[in-house]
Formats: structure tokens, sequence, C-alpha cells
């Protein structure tokens, strides 16, 4: 069965410098970060060709390019994978800023999905942008006799808030489970829906935790 992996890009100096970095084209790869790109490609060989997706972000494509020039697939871009619009909260560092930022992530976890970012997107409009794309993704390459292993290189936030929702997987362990840079969230779908059989470095069956302050974790 062909598998979606929704990979975290690679390292950028707005991770290093905990900035909310959110708007297009945003920050770019830092070395480290084009070397976690590398690494990704290398530690996950392909038995056959994979479909290899990113956002518009630079870093996204970044990281995607370098993916595939180790694997010899081109990059497709798409529109509608782009991380969660933080709006006046942009470019901010602020203990402040990030707080509000956790706050309202985990109101989205909690079902208030109209609940907006200051000046930004909610998770409705996440969700209105972002669910076509994966149907048409997995229409696309998932289905038929000659499916392939999909590689799609997007964001933290996006990627946690689309997977869980995609599996129902509980609020307190999406809230919990970061992604590290090229992190990778990976689910497969059948008749049914969509599973995961991985989430980051954990393995089903995936164990929920008493919920917990969300760790400062930079976006993008």
């Amino acid at each position: 069965m062909s598998r979606l992996y929704l990979v975290r890009h690679g390292e950028t100096t707005s991770n290093v410098l905990q900035r909310l970095d959110t708007a297009l084209p945003g920050a770019t790869l830092t070395d480290f970060g084009a070397r976690q790109a590398v690494r990704y490609a290398l530690e996950h060989p392909e038995p056959g060709v994979p479909v290899l997706i990113s956002s518009e972000a630079s870093r996204a494509q970044q990281t995607a390019e370098l993916m595939g020039s180790v694997w010899s697939v081109p990059n497709q871009v798409r529109d509608g994978l782009f991380e969660i619009q933080v709006g006046d909260l942009e470019d901010q560092t602020s203990e402040e800023s990030h707080q509000v930022f956790a706050k309202t992530v985990r109101t989205w976890f909690e079902g208030q999905s109209s609940e907006r970012m200051p000046g930004g997107e909610s998770l409705d409009d996440l969700y209105a942008r972002y669910l076509p794309v994966i149907d048409e993704i997995a229409d696309e390459h998932l289905a038929g006799p000659d499916s392939s292993d999909v590689h799609l290189v997007s964001h933290g936030a996006a990627i946690r808030l689309i997977a869980a929702r995609l599996v129902n997987m509980p609020a307190e362990f999406a809230l919990k489970h970061h992604l590290k840079n090229t992190g990778s969230i990976v689910l497969e779908r059948n008749t049914e829906g969509w599973t995961c059989t991985r989430w980051g470095l954990e393995l089903p069956p995936f164990h929920t935790t008493d919920p917990a302050e969300l760790a400062r974790d930079p976006m993008g």
C-alpha cells in the first residue's frame, strides 16, 4: 500500500531565532537545514519512483528540491499547502506572541475551529484550502495499481492539524507531539479512510497523555 509522508521542512533562520514565520515566501534553509533535507532522502530510500510535492514557501521548496536531487525526481509545487497564517503575530519572537499562538492552537484542538489567529487564519481556513489538495493528491497518486509513495513537504503546525483531522487523532496526543525539522507523519488511505502508521518517532498504538503546555516551537 502506498503511503503519504507529511514532512516538515528543514531548519530555517526563523526556527533558530524563534520567530513566527508564516507569510510567503518566508525564510530560507540554514546550511544545517539543507543537510537535514539530504539526510531525509538518504534515510528513506524508495524502491520505486516517489512523488515529491511541496508548498509554495521557499523553505519547503528548497527542502523538496534537495530531496529530489538524491532521488532524481522533480518537485511539484501545489497551492494551498502553506503554513497557518498568523497575521498580526508575523515575525514576532516574544514570549507573549508565542503564548497567543499556542492558546489559539489549543482552542482548535478543543473543537473551536472558527477561532482566528489575530489578523490571521482560523482552523476552518486551513481545512478549506489544504484538505481538497490532499484529496487530489490521494486520487492522483495513492489509488490504483500504479500508486506511488508521496512525500509532501509542508509546515509543522499545518501538518499536525491536518493529520489529526484525517485520522481523528486525540487532541492531547497531537498537541504534545511536535515534529522536528524534516520529521514526518506517515498516513495510509483505504476504503474506510486514513490511518496513521507513524507520527514523528512514535509508532502505533498511539498512547495519549495528559494535556500539557505547548512547547515553544517556532512555526513554519
